[in-house]
């Protein structure tokens, strides 16, 4: 085979190649355009018998209740009764309470009064001799005498308007009971003195201290 020959058949086959190329995508495309026709109005049916349904909106929340004041009750009233009763008040008998007796009250007693001031004194009582010369040995007493007691005593004593020794109240005690005891008595029944006298010259009491008055017996 000549050379102009093989290249004469080589370029038939490509030809052939070409061409059966062009008619596969010929067909192809006609096949693929019918499908996809049949698709679309397949698919433009299927539209036009499907309903899309919308979702509903969510409901909206109502607003929070606002505090409203609520009405007054409705204020029922009794009907008046048809028929009144007179009917007396009912009598409630209360027995009296005792009451417990109020202790006594105590009412303090008013304070005696001051007593009015000593007239003052401008004559002092004098004794109508010395007092000393009223003891003697007779009147030494018993007691003393047995247990040969001595001792020297004082007293004082209280003169009344009439001079007379109205008490008398021991000093300086003798040192014996029995000593003291008639010192006093002595004094008391024998002692005179000339009252005192205030200041107007009437007679007032007075208190006399009398001097030591020693009781010894005699050797």
């Amino acid at each position: 085979m000549s050379y102009a020959n093989r290249k004469q058949l080589e370029q038939n086959r490509t030809l052939s190649i070409i061409f059966s190329a062009a008619i596969t995508f010929i067909i192809g495309f006609a096949l693929i355009s019918g499908l996809a026709s049949s698709f679309v109005k397949k698919a433009a049916a299927d539209l036009k018998t499907f309903d899309v349904e919308q979702e509903p909106p969510p409901p909206e929340e109502p607003p929070p209740p606002q505090d409203t004041p609520l009405p007054p009750p409705p204020q029922v009233s009794a009907p008046p009764p048809m028929v009144r009763f007179d009917v007396p008040p009912l009598q409630i008998q209360t027995t009296p309470q005792i009451q417990p007796p109020m202790p006594p009250t105590l009412i303090a007693a008013p304070p005696a009064p001051p007593a009015p001031p000593a007239p003052r004194v401008s004559q002092a009582a004098a004794s109508k001799g010395d007092v000393r010369s009223l003891f003697g040995e007779d009147d030494y007493p018993d007691a003393a005498r047995d247990s040969n007691a001595t001792g020297t005593a004082r007293a004082r004593l209280e003169i009344g308007p009439s001079g007379r020794v109205t008490s008398c109240s021991i000093t300086q005690s003798s040192g014996n009971g029995a000593l003291d005891r008639a010192t006093c008595s002595v004094l008391t029944k024998r002692a005179k003195f000339t009252p005192a006298k205030d200041q107007t010259g009437n007679p007032i009491s007075d208190s006399y201290n009398t001097p030591p008055i020693r009781w010894q017996l005699a050797g």
